[in-house]
C-alpha cells in the first residue's frame, strides 16, 4: 500500500535547475517581445511629422538632388541596395508613379547604400530607372534615423514634412495609398 503525497514535492537539484532554465527562457522571450515592439532606432520615430532633414547630393547621372527644391511636391525617398531583393522588386513600380500621378506632383528619389557607385548604376540601368539616384553614406543614414537595413522608404509631404516610413518589404499598395492621401488638396 502506497501512501498519498502529503505536501509539495521535495526540491531536488534536477528540479531546481529545470525551474531556473524555464524561468530564464521566459525572461528571454519577454525581452525579445519588448525589443520587437520598441523602435529599432530612437531617432526613427522622431522623424515622423517633422521636417525632413536636408538632402543635397549629386546623382549617379550627375543631376543635382536637392530636397528643398522639391517643396510643393510629395517626395518618395527610397533607401535601397543592388543586392536587396525587395528593393529590386519595388523600384520599377516607384519609377512609374511620377508619370501616373504627375511629375509636378510626385518626385521619387533613390539613395543607394551599395559600397560602389558602379553597382548601383548597373542595377538602376538594368531596371530602367529614370528617377535620380545618389549614393548614401553613414552620416546620411544617421540623419534619416538609422538606415540599418533596406528597403526603407519615406514619404514627405508637399511642405517638406515626413509623413510615413516603411521598413523592409512592404506591400506597394500601402505606399501608393498613402501617396494618394498626401496628394489630395
Amino acid at each position: 500500500m502506497t501512501s498519498a503525497p502529503t505536501g509539495p514535492p521535495k526540491a531536488t537539484p534536477l528540479r531546481t535547475s529545470s525551474i531556473a532554465a524555464i524561468a530564464a527562457l521566459l525572461l528571454c522571450a519577454a525581452s525579445l517581445t519588448t525589443a520587437a515592439q520598441a523602435p529599432a532606432h530612437p531617432a526613427q520615430k522622431n522623424l515622423l511629422n517633422r521636417p525632413a532633414p536636408p538632402l543635397h547630393r549629386t546623382a549617379l547621372d550627375h543631376r543635382t538632388i536637392d530636397l528643398a527644391s522639391l517643396k510643393g511636391r510629395v517626395v518618395l525617398l527610397n533607401f535601397w541596395a543592388s543586392w536587396c531583393g525587395p528593393c529590386i522588386k519595388e523600384m520599377p513600380l516607384f519609377d512609374q508613379w511620377p508619370a501616373k500621378y504627375g511629375d509636378t506632383n510626385l518626385a521619387v528619389l533613390g539613395i543607394s547604400i551599395d559600397d560602389a557607385p558602379a553597382d548601383a548604376f548597373k542595377a538602376a540601368t538594368k531596371m530602367h530607372i529614370h528617377y535620380p539616384i545618389a549614393m548614401g553614406d553613414a552620416k546620411l543614414g544617421t540623419t534619416y534615423g538609422g538606415i540599418l537595413g533596406v528597403p526603407i522608404t519615406y514619404l514627405i509631404d508637399s511642405h517638406g514634412i515626413i509623413r510615413a516610413r516603411f521598413e523592409g518589404e512592404t506591400d506597394p499598395a500601402l505606399i501608393e495609398a498613402r501617396i494618394k492621401t498626401l496628394l489630395k488638396p
